[in-house]
């Protein structure tokens, strides 16, 4: 894994098999979890509007702009 992985705040889901919550092509936001990250896990916040772990391997990592953010991602996370 590269180290622009390490800084993702948003990744495209490519596959979602074995998942109800994830749905293949849609973009997730995730939440920075570093333990997580290290046994090759994301935060994401998926279909239930929870977070929860996923393998990594079930996504590649996006570069969205900010103005791009605010139209995707509407609710307040924090």
């Amino acid at each position: 894994m590269n180290e622009s992985r390490h800084q993702v705040d948003y990744v495209l889901c490519i596959h979602s098999k074995g998942s109800e919550d994830l749905e293949k092509g849609k973009v997730y936001q995730v939440l920075q979890d570093e333990k997580a990250r290290l046994e090759g896990y994301l935060r994401v916040i998926d279909e239930s509007d929870e977070d929860y772990l996923y393998p990594d391997s079930n996504f590649v990592p996006l570069e969205i702009p900010i103005e791009a953010q605010d139209a995707l991602f509407t609710r307040d996370w924090a």
